[in-house]
């Protein structure tokens, strides 16, 4: 066996060990999260058999009215989850906030990934490279921005969202029908949520019912805050309560998560700049080489061993660039 044989076979089992690494880093970490799920459900469910031994009568007295709140939230679920399912292009766009048609936005992909395609064919590179470049461009970059512009805009509908329920919960108090509450958001917030409640008023008006357009609300923007409000209304019309109080400790509550988020946001800044830098570093390092002393890591480039090289040094910088990112971001 040849040092080149011997090379290949070694960057193809790096190939292999590093996507095993990848599917284990994203499997396990959902394998993990649903065993904490079912382990809180088992806890819930020991503490609701022993509430249920120690006041048999109240739990027979609130039994239909428990069921009935169960039924509406496993009808929520489901609604849900098969919205999920129908997941499409013209829905990414909507949650972006961009109003352009999908043949709008494939034309523009695929003009993007041309122009790239042709800048790398101009710089003197291989054609494999352009085809790579214009794969990336007309494939990877356009569908970045979408989730770039959806990520921005519920960031922003998060921000405003609290002070909207306490518009809500000021005009119950005073009397107001619900109707005319959503009309004063729809009118005088501020974007995105203030077109997401037109759209909202706009439904209403037309026969749809409050459920099933905050469910067109939860589509566009799917967020935990917006699956609390609905399932607050839900369960309010079907079950009775004070609304006015049910929407004020949800309010509460979201300025709550809003505050956790900034403090866990502050203190994982620091961690953030460490995996910039570590990220950054080797790359800089090599361009600085490259820089002051070309002949000495021109080999990387002008042989087959370099290139085998840097192809298993990108890998494993991939995989560290992964489980960084894993580590120091915080989904709440």
């Amino acid at each position: 066996m040849d040092q080149t044989t011997f090379a290949i076979v070694g960057v193809s089992l790096l190939v292999a060990i590093c996507i095993g690494a990848i599917g284990f880093l994203f499997v396990g970490s959902k394998a993990d999260k649903s065993n904490q799920r079912m382990a809180r459900v088992a806890r819930g469910n020991a503490r609701g058999s022993v509430a249920d031994d120690d006041d048999e009568t109240q739990a027979d007295n609130s039994g239909p009215r428990r069921k009935q709140v169960q039924e509406t939230l496993k009808e929520i679920e489901a609604k849900q989850k098969a919205e999920k399912e129908k997941l499409t292009i013209r829905l990414r766009l909507q949650r972006a906030g961009l109003e352009v048609t999908p043949k709008t936005f494939y034309i523009a992909s695929a003009v993007t990934g041309l122009f790239v395609a042709m800048g790398v064919s101009l710089s003197g590179l291989p054609i494999g490279a352009a085809v790579l470049g214009g794969f990336a461009g007309g494939f990877g970059v356009p569908r970045w921005f979408v989730n770039f512009k959806t990520k921005r805009r519920q960031k922003a509908f998060v921000e405003e969202f609290a002070n909207s329920l306490d518009v809500i919960v000021r005009g119950v108090k005073a009397g107001l029908p619900i109707n005319d509450c959503l009309k004063i958001i729809a009118n005088e917030s501020p974007e995105p949520v203030g077109s997401e409640f037109r759209e909202l008023v706009d439904g209403m008006a037309m026969g749809v019912t409050v459920e099933q357009g905050l469910l067109k609300v939860y589509e566009r923007i799917p967020l935990s805050e917006v699956n609390f409000f609905m399932i607050v209304l839900a369960i309010q019309a079907q079950a009775g309560g004070n609304l006015s109080e049910a929407l004020g400790n949800l309010s509460n509550v979201l300025r709550d998560r809003k505050k956790m988020r900034a403090k866990i946001q502050a203190m994982s800044q620091e961690a953030k700049a460490s995996a910039g830098i570590i990220g950054v570093l080797p790359p800089g390092v090599m361009a600085l080489i490259y820089l002051t002393t070309p002949d000495y890591i021109s080999l990387l480039f002008t042989t087959t061993a370099g290139n085998l090289i840097i192809f298993g040094g990108l890998m494993w910088m991939g995989i560290g660039i992964l489980v960084m990112r894993k580590m120091v971001n915080f989904n709440f």
